[in-house]
């Protein structure tokens, strides 16, 4: 496999490839600190092109918080936009192929359907707007791309939504969780195997992808599950998106279809909650 490049080495995704690509015997495959890796530096980014010479680079950097982005506005569009557009420079000059990881919070989420790569991305709120302004910094800049759009990523690494019902609920008698919000839960070890997948394809079929776990569920189904597979005794109540305000509005349905990366690559998708068997299943190892 030709040499890969990872950026955003020490976050979720970006852990989750370090394992995977060490469990496939990936050997040439470099993950920078974030100090030598900064998208937001652009003479420091291509003294990192030069020095290692990927021919694959892959984008995990972002400003993910999404409440918090509605008051950083300035700082979400410069990881997001600016740092997407420094990366999509530095490839192309360095000749290398970027894999961009986005979201489904690019669509309003107000219709029941599975959402296609070329439906109309209609964000609402700062942090989809910043992201879908990254992926359209990447494919103006840079022709050799692949941008894969990901939602409700959760893994054994960094804070996730997994790991905090663990955490409340082996501290709380109960919890409210939110019911009419629906998508896909991604186990990101899923994800880290289908971009590498994709670099082991030597594809040239660029362009936007979707990528989650097969199935459909909302938040409060996703927390009972997670509920009982580990056996945490808790009780779960379903309640309503507008019981529990938060500061940046969320897609109501981002159930994506896949069908499009699962034909082009010849990729097999779990379910969604077969892959949340294998986190929780590693998460208790690693206690």
């Amino acid at each position: 496999m030709s040499k890969l490049l990872v950026i955003g080495a020490g976050g979720q995704l970006g852990q989750c490839l370090k394992v995977v690509a060490e469990r496939r015997g990936i050997t040439e495959i470099i993950f920078p600190a974030e100090q030598d890796a900064n998208i937001l530096n652009e003479s420091g980014l291509n003294e990192l092109f030069i020095k290692e010479k990927p021919a694959y680079v892959i984008n995990c950097a972002a400003y993910t918080a999404v409440d918090k982005a509605e008051d950083e506005v300035d700082l979400a569009k410069a990881v997001n936009e600016t740092g997407a557009a420094n990366l999509a420079s530095a490839c192309l000059a360095n000749g290398a192929i970027l894999i961009h990881v986005s979201t489904d919070f690019v669509f309003e989420g107000n219709e029941v359907k599975l959402l296609k790569e070329d439906d109309e991305a209609k964000p609402i709120n700062v942090y989809g707007v910043t992201k879908l302004d990254g992926e359209k910094a990447v494919s103006s800049i840079l022709p050799a791309h692949f941008i894969i759009r990901t939602s409700w990523l959760y893994s054994e690494y960094a804070n996730n939504f997994v790991k905090t019902m663990l955490k409340l609920g082996a501290e709380r008698d109960e919890l409210n969780i939110i019911a009419d919000q629906v998508g896909t839960p991604t186990y990101a070890i899923d994800l880290a195997n289908a971009i590498l997948d994709i670099i082991a394809s030597s594809s040239g079929a660029y362009g936007i992808y979707h990528y989650s776990n097969e199935g459909v569920t909302s938040w409060f189904d996703f927390a009972k599950a997670i509920f009982d597979i580990s056996e945490t005794r808790v009780r779960a109540n379903p309640i309503p998106g507008s019981a529990y305000p938060t500061k940046a509005i969320r897609p109501a349905f981002s159930v994506m279809d896949k069908s499009k990366i699962k034909s082009t690559f010849n990729i097999e998708i779990p379910y969604w909650r077969n892959s949340l068997v294998e986190c929780l299943k590693q998460i208790k190892c690693n206690k």
